[in-house]
């Protein structure tokens, strides 16, 4: 039985950024994972991709992000079960819950945190007859390390934001790049769209809509994808080293959808005019995976969800105590490993 004070159920950045504001209040985490390393999709999915909305970071890449806040919360020593999923949930007749994976390891805590993120997730696949046979042979569905896209042929089908980007990124990298989309018009950012169009007329990408893959052809490993002109219907033979359907993912809360917690469009309801707790007390929802007015699904509002979360949270475990806050800039930050970073000296002069 692992024992803390709070349980995050995601180690995604809302999740890590909570142990730092728990350790703040002196309390405990441990964290639980589906994914076999901490970050969520920053480390899973995106991980040399750049993040602009960071505050203090103009420009910081997915991976380099949870290496900071690894390094962040190091001091408060969190406990993680990774590699293994949030499966059951139950609440203890002394006001706790225990919450058991799907491998059987039982967590207990006063409590829990839902940090999932947009939850479990699969790609969405374009439906191509062939298209499992070059899984890991030429076909991916994410970019880990854009490296492996060196100097390759390189297509990419989707018209959101993640295309646009890819494509845009490997422009650099690979030989050749070429977007495919079924419409004209893209639903990425409008820079995105301008930027392509960009390199488009600089010969750094081929652009080919509308259009769609409609198949897929190699021995051993891809050397050909076929697209069709959906305007004309002329199909296109194109030499490739690597088909990336960029077409989204398809998030499912999993298990978690069976806890008895208040369920919108795949998300979680919250009271985001105190705490971000759910309706059962002591289950309290942060980040992507919650959902109220006026929800915006960017990291840094899942860090100032984390830091409203462990204020109650510390509320409900002390409710004898009252905690004063302190700027860091005044009390620095204690680890429970003994470190100290202290906060610098103040000059104060009494005003008469």
């Amino acid at each position: 039985m692992i024992k803390t004070d709070i349980l995050i159920i995601g180690a995604g950045p809302t999740g890590l950024f909570a142990v730092f504001e728990a350790g703040l209040l002196q309390l405990k985490c441990h964290l639980i994972d589906a994914l076999p390393q901490p970050g969520g999709q920053c480390a899973e999915i995106y991980p040399k991709k750049p993040i602009y909305d960071i505050p203090g970071f103009p420009e910081v890449l997915a991976g380099e992000l949870v290496d900071n806040l690894m390094e962040q919360i190091k001091p408060f020593q969190p406990g993680f079960t990774l590699g293994e999923r949030a499966e059951t949930i139950e609440k203890l007749e002394d006001d706790t819950f225990l919450v058991t994976t799907n491998k059987g390891t039982k967590h207990n805590a006063p409590i829990v945190a839902i940090a999932g993120g947009l939850g479990s997730f699969e790609p969405r696949k374009p439906q191509l007859e062939n298209l499992t046979q070059f899984e890991d042979r030429g076909v991916a569905y994410m970019i880990k390390e854009p490296e492996v896209y060196r100097n390759k042929k390189v297509v990419i089908a989707g018209g959101g934001d993640s295309a646009l980007d890819w494509s845009i990124f490997l422009a650099n990298i690979a030989t050749e790049v070429t977007l495919v989309h079924r419409r004209n018009e893209f639903r990425g950012a409008l820079d995105s769209v301008e930027k392509v169009q960009e390199l488009k007329n600089q010969g750094k990408i081929s652009l080919i809509t509308p259009a769609e893959v409609i198949d897929l052809q190699g021995k051993e490993k891809l050397e050909k994808v076929i697209v069709r002109k959906t305007d004309d219907s002329k199909e296109i033979d194109l030499e490739v080293d690597n088909f990336i359907p960029l077409f989204g993912l398809s998030p499912k809360l999993g298990p978690i959808a069976d806890w008895g917690l208040e369920i919108e469009k795949n998300a979680i309801k919250v009271d985001n005019t105190l705490d971000y707790q759910t309706n059962i007390p002591g289950i309290y929802a942060i980040g992507d995976v919650n959902t109220y007015p006026g929800k915006l699904k960017l990291i840094l509002c899942g860090f100032h969800e984390a830091t409203l979360m462990c204020q109650s949270a510390y509320q409900r475990i002390h409710p004898d105590k009252k905690y004063v806050m302190k700027y860091t800039t005044v009390g620095g930050v204690t680890g429970f490993d003994g470190s100290k970073k202290e906060a610098p000296k103040a000059v104060v002069k009494s005003i008469e």
